[in-house]
C-alpha cells in the first residue's frame, strides 16, 4: 500500500523561499504534497507560485489574512513551514501549532530569551492538549551538513581539546541579496544574530557540549550595515576548554573557517569552492601529517528530509515510541540564540562576563 505524503504549505515568500526552499523541495518532492504558498499580498505569493507551478503544478496561491485563515483551518494540511521576518515567525508558529500543524520555522529561534521562554511555555501548553505530538522545528541546516557531521565523528580521535576557533569574514555587502532586508536591519543584534546562529550551531556541535559564560567586544564599523557589525567573543565550554568567536558582518576577503585543537592532533573545517560550493575538511594527526576531504553543501536538502520523516513517524497510528530528530529542536535554535544574545550583552557591557542561559 503506498504510504499517504502529507500535504504541507509554505508561508513566506522572499528571497530565501524562491532560492533555496523551492529548488531544495523539488529534489525530494517524493515525499510530500505542495499544497500552497502564503504571503501578505497577492504580488508577492504570485511570483513564488509561478516558480513552484514547474514543479509543483497544483499548489495554491494565498495571501492576507483571509489566506492564511484557509491554511488554520484546511484540515488537510498537516504541516507548515514558516520562512518570515524573524519578529513574525514564534507568533505565526504557535498559530499554526494551535491549529493542530507541524512546524518547520526558518532560523533564528526567536528574537530574544524572553520571546524563546515565552515560546517554549506555551508550546508545552499547546502539546499538551493536542490529540497527537506536535512537532516544532527549527531549520538550522548547518548542523545537517555532512561536513559538520563528518568532523563531528572525527573528533574524539584529536584527544582532549585544548582550543577551538570560529572565523567568520561574512559578505554582507550590497551584491547579497539578504543586504536590504528590512526586517534584519530592525531586528536586534542585526545580522549578527541572523547569521551567527549559523556558525553557533556548528561550534556546539562539533565541540559536543554547551557554552557556559562568553565576554566580548563589539563595534559598528560599516555604516551601511545596522550595528554591531563586528564581534570579538572569548567563550568558556562545561568541559573545561575556552576559544574564540569572531564574527564580521562585511568583509572584502570572505573566510568561514571552525578549528579545533586537541591533545593528538588538530580538526579543521574550512569553505570553499571544488567545482561546487561546500567545505574542505582537514584532520591533522598526532604525527603531522594531513588528511584532507571536501563536502557540498547539502544541509538544507538533509534538514528538509529529516522534517519530513519527523512529520510522517510523529502519526499516532505508528504508535508512541516517536524521537523527533534532536538537531531540529526547538531547544536546540534556542541554545544557539542565547549563546549569540550573552555575546551581544557582554558587548553592550564592554567585555563583562556573562552567564549563557541554560535551555
Amino acid at each position: 500500500m503506498e504510504t499517504k505524503r502529507p500535504e504541507i504549505a509554505i508561508l513566506g515568500a522572499g528571497t530565501f523561499v524562491k532560492s533555496q526552499y523551492l529548488p531544495r523541495l523539488s529534489e525530494i518532492s517524493h515525499l510530500f504534497i505542495l499544497k500552497a504558498i502564503w504571503s501578505r499580498t497577492q504580488e508577492s505569493a504570485r511570483s513564488a507560485v509561478e516558480i513552484a507551478h514547474r514543479n509543483f503544478a497544483g499548489v495554491e496561491c494565498k495571501w492576507g489574512d483571509d489566506g492564511l485563515d484557509d491554511i488554520i483551518h484546511d484540515g488537510s494540511i498537516t504541516a507548515v513551514a514558516v520562512v518570515l521576518a524573524g519578529q513574525n515567525q514564534v507568533e505565526i508558529s504557535l498559530r499554526m501549532l494551535k491549529a493542530g500543524k507541524h512546524i518547520l520555522q526558518e532560523k533564528p529561534a526567536a528574537s530574544c530569551i524572553s520571546e524563546l521562554e515565552t515560546a517554549l511555555s506555551n508550546y508545552k501548553s499547546i502539546c499538551a492538549d493536542a490529540p497527537r505530538q506536535l512537532v516544532w522545528s527549527v531549520a538550522e541546516n548547518y548542523r545537517f551538513e555532512p561536513a559538520l557531521v563528518e568532523c563531528k565523528k572525527l573528533i574524539a580521535d584529536i584527544g582532549k581539546m585544548m582550543s577551538v576557533q570560529v572565523i567568520i569574514e561574512g559578505s554582507m555587502n550590497s551584491s547579497n541579496p539578504y543586504f536590504s532586508s528590512s526586517w534584519r536591519r530592525n531586528f536586534t543584534g542585526g545580522f549578527i544574530l541572523d547569521m551567527g546562529v549559523h556558525f553557533i550551531a556548528g561550534l556546539r556541535m562539533l565541540v559536543g557540549c554547551e557554552i557556559v559564560s562568553v565576554s566580548a567586544m563589539t563595534s559598528h564599523v560599516d555604516l551601511t550595515l545596522p550595528p554591531p557589525d563586528n564581534i570579538s567573543s572569548v567563550f568558556h565550554l562545561e568541559n573545561g576548554c575556552s576559544g574564540v568567536f569572531v564574527m564580521v558582518v562585511s568583509s572584502r576577503t570572505p573566510k568561514i573557517l571552525w578549528r579545533v585543537v586537541g591533545l593528538n592532533g588538530t580538526l579543521q573545517i574550512e569553505r570553499g569552492f571544488q567545482g561546487q560550493h561546500g567545505y574542505l575538511v582537514s584532520s591533522y594527526g598526532a604525527d603531522g601529517q594531513c588528511k584532507s576531504s571536501f563536502f557540498p553543501f547539502s544541509g538544507v536538502t538533509e534538514e528538509l528530509k529529516a522534517f519530513f520523516n519527523d512529520v510522517f513517524e510523529s502519526n499516532p497510528e505508528k504508535g508512541n515510541n516517536f524521537v523527533a530528530e534532536q538537531r531540529l529542536s526547538f531547544v536546540e535554535g534556542a541554545r544557539d540564540v542565547a549563546v549569540l544574545e550573552a555575546m551581544l550583552e557582554s558587548g553592550a557591557r564592554q567585555g563583562e562576563l556573562v552567564h549563557v542561559k541554560n535551555f
